[in-house]
């Protein structure tokens, strides 16, 4: 049912309604029942036909209404998505490039073996991949505009398998209503920068991703058993430093612990007393 048609539907049954009575009563029932009574069993009827008639119509239109409203955020959210991509690709994503062939061309200059420059070239390396790898989230849409925040979260780990090669076992136990909107943005960012970091770093080619609900709060475990490293020594990267930013931003628990052979990642939220 169009638009159109539930507005002339509105207009309509009531007028029909009154017409039809009247027809009715006026050549079937007036021997029957006095004016006064006729008179009241109108008002009745008509409210009742209306009530019941217009409550579904109306009920339609605000659904309606809601689809229109919800269909004109999501081209305005996917319109600047694809600006920020275009603006991070025309941008940020040249300049890393320009930098990056500049700092090759200076390499001759350098001992390989030089530790400040090769530093300098990781450095740069990761910030243009994690770049590159933002540009690609921003542009590839889902295909439905329904999808869940679980179902994006599983295609991006999908996406991981397919591109590079590692199995990701899945124990995920949180429902979308168990999280806030912002808190499906930074989760998800977290789950992400820790598979990254588990892919570039790791040498494995299997990751363990747990959540499960406690009295409080719930809890999101990532775990490799991958290379490891010293938990108590600084690191070079930065992957570790954004999810502590995430963590500390959202008032999470973060616990990453680290040995030769396991590493674990810890997210853990606690409502507040």
């Amino acid at each position: 049912m169009t638009y159109r048609q539930i507005k002339w539907l509105i207009l309509l049954i009531p007028t029909i309604s009154v017409g039809l009575w009247e027809y009715v009563r006026h050549t079937v029932l007036l021997p029957y029942i006095s004016m006064s009574m006729g008179n009241w069993l109108s008002t009745i009827i008509v409210f009742l036909v209306t009530l019941y008639f217009l409550n579904i119509l109306f009920g339609r239109l605000e659904r309606m209404q809601q689809e229109l409203q919800r269909e004109r955020s999501e081209k305005a959210v996917l319109e600047e998505r694809e600006k920020i991509a275009k603006e991070l690709h025309d941008g940020i994503a040249q300049s890393l490039f320009f930098l990056s062939v500049q700092v090759n061309k200076l390499g001759s200059e350098f001992s390989k073996d030089d530790h400040s420059y090769n530093k300098l070239k990781k450095t740069l390396q990761h910030i243009h991949d994690d770049t590159r790898s933002a540009i690609q989230n921003l542009r590839n849409l889902p295909a439905e505009a329904d999808i869940s925040w679980t179902r994006s979260l599983n295609a991006f780990l999908n996406d991981m398998e397919s591109q590079h090669d590692i199995e990701i076992h899945r124990d995920w136990s949180l429902k979308d209503e168990d999280l806030t909107s912002k808190e499906k943005i930074e989760l998800f960012a977290c789950v992400r920068e820790a598979i990254i970091n588990v892919i570039k770093h790791a040498d494995t080619n299997e990751v363990w991703l747990k959540t499960s609900t406690t009295p409080k709060g719930w809890i999101c475990t990532i775990v490799d058993y991958g290379l490891g490293f010293d938990s108590h020594e600084p690191t070079e990267g930065f992957g570790l430093k954004i999810l502590q930013d995430r963590a500390y931003s959202m008032d999470w628990k973060l616990k990453i612990t680290s040995t030769k052979g396991n590493t674990t990642v810890m997210i853990e939220k606690e409502e507040l007393a």
